[in-house]
């Protein structure tokens, strides 16, 4: 989760909304991003979406039923419907997203083997999206 974080300090460095990810199968990181919706012009190039493409390609493989996505902030509903086709085997996040996150549905979109532990580093994951608005709003 630190790796995911770092990478969510380079989006902020980037004036990106700073959500960072990583992928992690057989205990090695083999994707890494953060946001780059601004870069790219881009509303589909979130942290996951990035990730779940660079793991796959890695993989050379489009399910990533053994591996495990790090990432700073609770998936959007877009998000976490990508992961579903991608079979991630868990997922782990920093802080929940309130107003856009995919828990805020009535039924689940992840597929139905997918584990998701949420709440890891979710302070300093809260702390780096505030800092990010506040800076914003000056």
């Amino acid at each position: 989760m630190k790796q995911a974080l770092a990478e969510a300090k380079k989006a902020f460095d980037a004036d990106e909304v700073p959500v960072g990810a990583v992928i992690v199968c057989d205990n090695k990181i083999i994707a890494r991003t953060h946001n780059f919706t601004e870069r790219l012009t881009d509303f589909t190039a979130h942290a996951e979406m990035q990730a779940f493409t660079s793991a796959s390609e890695y993989l050379g493989n489009k399910y990533l039923d053994k591996c495990i996505l790090y990432v700073t902030l609770e998936p959007c509903t877009m998000c976490a419907g990508a992961s579903f086709w991608t079979r991630i085997g868990k997922i782990v996040f920093g802080a929940a997203d309130e107003r856009r996150g995919f828990q805020r549905i009535t039924e689940t979109i992840l597929h139905p083997s997918t584990e998701v532990i949420g709440g890891v580093l979710e302070e300093e994951s809260k702390e780096l999206i505030r800092a990010f608005f506040q800076q914003k709003r000056k």
